[in-house]
């Protein structure tokens, strides 16, 4: 019994082309590529330099980099109004307030999305954030 060799289990894939995720330009799976590149604004930059051939991973570096502007200006021009309305005597501080419910929201709104687009991402389909996808795909050529 010790002399026989072990019999390989059976291949899973059958007759034809692989479909299983292709390797980008930096070694990674193309939906691992494209879930990184999900990190707004940096992750986007960072693959989208690095990466020149994969489509897939392009489209969502540039939608990456597209949203991660929006947080980042929406962050600056709310920190900005916060300041203004906390200037404003007697109801500034109510006002501020309010404000901050609404930025926080708007902050979660942000976070849900960007988890949803990496998800996205990481399962292989290519999904559109609303307004930013088409802006994407309009600067990736893909349209």
């Amino acid at each position: 019994m010790p002399d026989q060799e072990p019999i390989p289990p059976p291949s899973s894939s059958g007759p034809g082309p692989e479909l299983g995720p292709k390797s980008t330009s930096t070694g990674l799976p193309s939906n691992v590529a494209a879930a990184l590149a999900c990190t707004p604004l940096i992750g986007g930059i960072i693959f989208y330099i690095v990466e020149k051939h994969d489509s897939f991973v392009r489209f969502y570096a540039m939608q990456s980099i597209i949203f991660g502007g929006a947080w980042l200006l929406f962050s600056i021009v709310s920190r900005i109004l916060f300041l203004i309305l906390w200037s404003i005597p007697a109801i500034g501080g109510i006002l501020v307030f309010f404000w901050g419910i609404i930025q926080a929201l708007v902050h979660i709104a942000f976070l849900v999305v960007w988890i949803v687009a990496t998800v996205k991402a990481f399962t292989g389909v290519r999904w559109d954030i609303p307004y930013v996808g088409p802006v994407a795909r309009r600067q990736e050529g893909t349209v």
